[in-house]
Formats: structure tokens, C-alpha cells, sequence
């Protein structure tokens, strides 16, 4: 069973002053780490700034900051600052992003999506350490960078994964790896590529949940999420990778520009193996299966829970004993 429990941060549809309370109480509730992510809502380390004051036990985490959407050195310093705000509390979490957040949303090529993280791993490897930069990757090239206010503690860099090559990666060059969008079940595909360097290899693993939401509710809410997620092309992929065939009906409708029909052809199956929903205890079960199957640290992500009352939608994601 695992000894860490995350969640996303910050809550949704809550403004992010009026989260502190929420999160000063999350220690004594059982929960170890906090996670947050950066899509088209909060950059990623504004709420964990805020989370390092607010409640000083709490591991910090991004899941994921795109390895694109910064320079080398803007992301060296922001993960050495965060570092330095909660020495040995913080792990940067890095990854490609999507071609839909970095080419669509921020007018940025979106090539060589494998070379670019590892360069950025690689880079980040030696700025952290105060170590004067001048080097030549595959995809930048930095010039004389020396990293100002150098972290006591430099942070773990885990690597945002899929499939089989970038899985690898971030057992090999980085601390571990970031997944997102799988069950619990496919944890036992993905967790040997990443251990393959190493047994210590931290897996963080994103579960999206809906507790205490009827059946017929929840599975609309994670049915729309579905058809927004997977139908981007690099998670379209990990799923093939995976076999999930059940999927070919929404990909074809998706395919031909029919996207009520795409919406319409998912599986209430696929839903509950990707969305953990249901009374509150058997989401918490279903948590520690991912653990069970090889998670390190499960970070909950409550989707569709715009809540009046953030603090009861933590009390009942919490671990319990």
C-alpha cells in the first residue's frame, strides 16, 4: 500500500485566495502531496508557492510543466526558486505537453517531442547544480547560463510518459515518471518500462475521480472528458499502445467530424476503468489499486466537481486509515 497520497491543486471552481484553508487542513487529513497542472487554468508554480506557506508539510509537485512553453533557463530558475522555497518538498515534473497546448495555444512548434525532453532533462541536470552551461542539444543550444540562486537541495525531475520510448526515458535520465489517463490495470503495462533503470524509480500517476456522483452523471462527465483528451494525437496513441480497441467506434466518428456521434460511441466500460467514481470508499479503493499495481504517489484530480464546499470534497478523497 502506498504511503503517499496526492491531489490536484488548485480545486476547481474555487478562486485560488480562498483555497488556503482548504489546504492547511490537508496534512492532518492524511494527504502528503500536492500536484498541480498547466493546460489553459493556473500556470504551475503560482499554487504551490501558496501551498509551501500555507501547509509547510506537504510535498510539492508539477504534473506536468511542458518542457516547450519556457526557456531552458526561465524553467531552471523557476524549479530552482520552487526548490528553494520548500527545500526537499518539491519534484518538477516535465513533459511535452500536447500539440493542442503548445502549437495551438502558444504558437510553438511541437517537434521532436522525445529529443525535447530529454535535452530539457539533461540541461536541468547540470543548471541545477550552479554549473555554468554551454552546450549543443538536438533541439537548443544554451550559451553561458549559470544559474544564479542554485537550490540547497536540487529537485527530482520526473518525466511525463506514455508509451514505451518516452516510459524509458524517464527511468533512465530522469527520477521517474508522470502518467495520466490510465487504470489502474494498465499500470502493470507501463510501470516495467520505467523500472527497467531502476526498482526506486517514483511512478506519480494523475486519477481523475468523481466521488459520491451517481452513476449516470459521472459517466457523462467523464464521457466528455474522454472525447477531449483522447482524441489528441499522442493520447490517441498511448491508447492503441495499450489495446484499447473499445476506442475505434469514438476514434472513426472523430475521424469524420461527428462529434456528437464520437461522444456517443464510448463505452460506459472505458469510462469506468479511466474515471473512478462512486461512493466515496470505493473510490479510495480504487485509488490503492493503482498503488497496489505499482504507483508510487497517486494524485487525485476531481473532474466535473466545481464544489460549493471544497473542504468536504477533500475530507471524502482523503486516505482514511
Amino acid at each position: 500500500m502506498t504511503t503517499r497520497w496526492g491531489i490536484t491543486i488548485p480545486l476547481e471552481g474555487v478562486p485560488l485566495p480562498d483555497q488556503r484553508a482548504v489546504v492547511e487542513q490537508m496534512p492532518d487529513l492524511g494527504y502528503t502531496d500536492v500536484w498541480s497542472a498547466e493546460a489553459a487554468g493556473t500556470d504551475a508554480f503560482t499554487p504551490l508557492a501558496l501551498a509551501s506557506v500555507w501547509a509547510p508539510a506537504l510535498r510539492l509537485g508539477t504534473a506536468i510543466v511542458p518542457a516547450y512553453t519556457r526557456g531552458p533557463a526561465t524553467l531552471a530558475m523557476s524549479a530552482a526558486t520552487m526548490a528553494a522555497a520548500a527545500p526537499g518538498r518539491f519534484a518538477l515534473g516535465i513533459g511535452t505537453s500536447s500539440n493542442v497546448i503548445v502549437e495551438r495555444w502558444n504558437s510553438i512548434p511541437f517537434d521532436e517531442p522525445y529529443k525535447k525532453v530529454r535535452d530539457t532533462v539533461r540541461f536541468l541536470r547540470t543548471a541545477l547544480t550552479g554549473r555554468k552551461v554551454t552546450a549543443d542539444y538536438d533541439t537548443f543550444s544554451v550559451r553561458g547560463f549559470t544559474l544564479g540562486a542554485v537550490p540547497e537541495q536540487a529537485p527530482p525531475l520526473l518525466v511525463a510518459a506514455l508509451r514505451p520510448g518516452m516510459l524509458r526515458l524517464a527511468g533512465r535520465e530522469g527520477d521517474g515518471a508522470v502518467v495520466n489517463w490510465l487504470s489502474a490495470e494498465d499500470v502493470r503495462t507501463v510501470a516495467p518500462y520505467v523500472r527497467g533503470a531502476g526498482e526506486d524509480k517514483e511512478i506519480v500517476a494523475r486519477i481523475f475521480v468523481a466521488p459520491d456522483t451517481d452513476p449516470d452523471t459521472a459517466r457523462g462527465i467523464g464521457r466528455r472528458a474522454v472525447a477531449a483528451y483522447l482524441n489528441v494525437p499522442v493520447y490517441r496513441a498511448f491508447h492503441e499502445w495499450l489495446g484499447r480497441e473499445e476506442l475505434n467506434p469514438m476514434w472513426s466518428k472523430w475521424d469524420e467530424g461527428d462529434r456528437k456521434g464520437a461522444l456517443a460511441a464510448i463505452p460506459d466500460s472505458v469510462v469506468d476503468e479511466l474515471i473512478v467514481h462512486g461512493p466515496a470508499e470505493y473510490c479510495r479503493e480504487r485509488v490503492r489499486a493503482y498503488a497496489d499495481n505499482g504507483v508510487t504517489t497517486p494524485v487525485l484530480a476531481p473532474i466535473g466537481q466545481a464544489s460549493a464546499d471544497p473542504a468536504a470534497l477533500v475530507r471524502a478523497l482523503a486516505p482514511g486509515d
